[in-house]
């Protein structure tokens, strides 16, 4: 496939048209910023960094998410070779590796008379308005004070993000909360190919992706590499959120010359192009559709499908046709229609087991105390 998908441009007083000033969110992961055994590549941040520092001499914002923390604790302690596998371990590691990570980047910025900001976010930032709008307000004045933000999951106490590699979340949930105009999420492959190359010599880049199918989520597989915790399924997810919400992102390899400037420009080959949706979903929705984990299903009859989905109303007890799975109020649920299919997913307000015994009940029927909504609209999105 072709791609020609190019940043908004002006005319210069030459008449020559110039990119006009966006505002981008660049995250790297861990694999590209660490060698084979672990430790911090000081070049990859390097290189990293100047292209940061090039698109700001053209005059865009640039905000970085980066991976990293607990690969460059791990040296530190002896243990790069042994990689423990326990939470409380690998959070402890974190800690010892986030100044360490930031070191780096602070001397290659340094390089550039630039001066970056580090910022620990978890997705439940995202989840409570005050704390949204409070992470929104530091990122902005950092950037109005030119300082280039480097954010990472908050791994010391977000044991979440060790276990399911929220960093491609995260990017995706800081490029909504700040409008931005692109996010370019950085790995080692150049894209999102059509097969595996290792077991397919055709596989080819996919240049172009108009809209995420449940087809292109199959073909990004599983997890990545030992050190880091994410892949390419992490970052097509983390794309799909872009996309919802209205930024255009590129998926490329960190080692690409230019990388950057590229994907800015939509140059051709760069990587995998995802457009950006007529649909767009509000930053909490965002949160609760990617980085709340589903621990049930709630079944819905055609009624209560429809109503959800054309009239945006809260759930219902007499909508609810059965409940499969063991969860407790404000946890995340899948709901489904009489098909099996999932549309929706939201934040739940009984257990499982409260809401077994009320199932089909219309509101009258329902014992005194026992809650009205099963989910209500401001906690619960369609799924496009």
């Amino acid at each position: 496939m072709s791609s020609a998908v190019n940043a908004s441009t002006s005319a210069d007083v030459s008449g020559q048209p110039t990119a006009m000033a966006q505002l981008v969110v660049a995250k790297i992961g861990t694999s590209s910023i660490t060698n084979d055994r672990g430790e911090i590549d000081v070049e990859a941040i390097t290189k990293f960094c100047s292209e940061v520092a090039a698109l700001r001499d053209a005059g865009s914002q640039v905000v970085v998410v980066t991976s990293g923390a607990i690969a460059a604790g791990l040296p530190a302690i002896g243990l790069a070779d042994n990689r423990p596998s326990d939470a409380v371990t690998l959070q402890a590691v974190s800690a010892i590796g986030q100044s360490r990570l930031m070191r780096v980047y602070d001397d290659a910025f340094a390089s550039h008379g630039i001066v970056g900001g580090q910022v620990l976010l978890a997705p439940l930032d995202f989840g409570i308005r005050q704390q949204y709008l409070h992470a929104r307000s530091t990122l902005r004045r950092l950037l109005e004070l030119g300082v280039v933000p480097i954010i990472n999951e908050n791994d010391a106490i977000a044991d979440d993000e060790i276990r399911f590699g929220d960093n491609d979340r995260l990017s995706a949930l800081v490029a909504q909360l700040l409008g931005a105009d692109l996010l370019v999420l950085l790995t080692d492959a150049p894209g999102l190919l059509t097969a595996d190359p290792r077991l397919d010599d055709d596989a080819s880049l996919i240049e172009e992706v108009m809209e995420i199918t449940a087809e292109l989520e199959a073909l990004a597989g599983g997890a990545g590499t030992v050190r880091g915790s994410g892949g390419m399924a992490s970052k097509v997810a983390a794309a799909k959120m872009a996309s919802w919400s209205g930024v255009r992102a590129v998926i490329a390899a960190a080692h690409r010359p230019n990388v950057l400037a590229d994907a800015l420009a939509g140059t051709p080959g760069v990587g995998t192009i995802v457009a950006p949706s007529s649909q767009r979903i509000a930053a909490r929705k965002l949160w609760i559709a990617f980085a709340v984990d589903s621990c049930g299903r709630i079944s819905v009859d055609e009624g209560a499908r429809k109503a959800l989905i054309n009239r945006g109303v809260s759930l219902l007890p007499a909508g609810v046709t059965g409940v499969v799975g063991s969860f407790q109020a404000d946890q995340g649920v899948e709901i489904v229609g009489p098909d099996g299919a999932v549309f929706a997913k939201g934040l739940v307000r009984t257990s499982s087991q409260d809401l077994s015994t009320i199932a089909g009940m219309q509101t009258a029927q329902l014992p005194e105390g026992m809650i009205h909504e099963v989910i209500h609209r401001d906690d619960l999105v369609i799924l496009p």
